[in-house]
């Protein structure tokens, strides 16, 4: 007997040839009453009383429970922890944005991640799994819920648990979904994926999303630095992310956003703001794109944390190299810090405990690991006072 159908999870199309007895309008139907919290059993003009009895018989609304919610103190951020049917947690982030009454939604792809980036708490939890299509979404609708009278999710950004490019099959189906008109009718302008390259995933979104925005994560322009930060680089050269990244510029004429998190007495000195600009203005002159750059202060992962934030007068010394050199960059605040909720710090902590785990051999590619502690969460940009991305858009945001 096949599985149920997620409703939440499909698009119209999809559910049309997954249930040939609804017509397409129908099947738009069936879509808008579920992502309007309207039980698919209830009678609605327009829909066949034999069609509706197919998609009861065919299809459910499953949930992801909160299990908990904790606004920040200090900042009008909100996460939540969401319990998956299987007893595992993942994170979700509500981002207020610049534009009054609109928020962002920073979603997780998987329990856990297997990159390991050392200065992420979700990479301490190793890969559990990839969540289900159905499972991204309702983050979304989760965090839409509990908003106040008024207001909307505007955007999405692919960033918080988890490597997008790894679960790409359903991020992807996921992002249909958010942009279809009869369901979360998000623009896809407002959606960014960020990785912490992935090639093959990069070429693959530009080609199937091309209106999607992509956040790349450099750790460091040096290559020893980038890789003792993130061991991705064993197996995928940061000069080869950056051959993808500027494919994507080519394919969809977006420019890219790119960020760094500064880490003291790492990857903050003189010389490695300088590397940076090379690769800035490098990419800049080959695709005729200047990417969106966000220096972003470390927030603490936990014990035992191998960082520190870097100074104030270090972070601006390394601001104004980039500035001579002719690349301008962003600082980045990370709301939510207060509540765990800030870049990098997403781990599952409201959930049941979980193992820790080896370190995958990332030249074998991504393995999974046994469950552990995850977190990697948004922050709103700050100029000022600025919460979101500019002009209301989907924050940058790094992993």
């Amino acid at each position: 007997m096949a599985a149920p159908v997620a409703l939440q999870g499909i698009t119209p199309a999809a559910l049309a040839r997954q249930l040939p007895a609804l017509t397409l309008d129908e099947a738009r139907r069936v879509v808008s009453q579920v992502h309007r919290d309207v039980d698919p059993q209830t009678p609605s003009s327009g829909i066949r009383r034999s069609s509706r009895e197919e998609v009861v018989r065919a299809g459910h609304v499953p949930s992801l429970a909160i299990a908990a919610e904790r606004a920040s103190k200090v900042d009008p951020f909100v996460k939540y922890a969401l319990a998956t049917a299987d007893g595992h947690v993942v994170e979700t982030v509500r981002i207020p944005l610049e534009a009054k009454g609109r928020f962002s939604v920073c979603v997780s792809s998987q329990v856990g991640c297997a990159l390991a980036c050392t200065f992420c708490a979700t990479g301490r939890m190793g890969l559990q799994r990839n969540l289900e299509t159905w499972e991204i979404v309702e983050q979304v609708r989760v965090v839409r819920r509990g908003l106040p009278a008024g207001t909307r999710v505007h955007g999405v950004v692919f960033q918080g648990m988890g490597e997008p490019m790894a679960n790409l099959d359903r991020v992807l189906h996921a992002i249909e979904v958010m942009m279809e008109p009869s369901a979360l009718a998000i623009d896809a302008r407002a959606i960014t994926v960020c990785t912490s390259g992935l090639p093959s995933g990069i070429r693959r979104l530009a080609q199937a999303a091309p209106k999607v925005r992509l956040g790349l994560s450099l750790g460091s322009a040096l290559t020893e630095t980038r890789r003792s930060l993130m061991p991705i680089e064993r197996s995928h050269a940061l000069a080869d992310v950056l051959d993808a990244a500027a494919e994507h510029v080519a394919l969809t004429g977006l420019a890219p956003m790119f960020a760094v998190t500064l880490l003291a007495g790492v990857n903050d000195s003189a010389a490695h703001a300088h590397a940076l600009a090379d690769v800035i203005l490098s990419f800049r002159e080959r695709t005729g794109k200047s990417p969106r750059l966000s220096v972003i202060p470390y927030n603490g992962i936990g014990a035992p944390d191998p960082f520190a934030r870097a100074a104030d007068d270090v972070e601006a010394a390394f601001r104004d190299v980039l500035r001579a050199r002719g690349v301008f960059s962003h600082k980045r605040y990370s709301g939510g810090a207060d509540v765990d909720a800030a870049c990098g710090q997403l781990a599952a902590k409201d959930g049941p405990p979980q193992s820790r785990s080896e370190v995958p051999d990332l030249e074998k590619g991504p393995q999974k690991r046994p469950p552990q502690r995850a977190q990697s969460a948004p922050s709103a940009q700050r100029e000022g006072r600025v919460w979101g991305g500019v002009s209301g858009r989907s924050p940058d945001v790094e992993k």
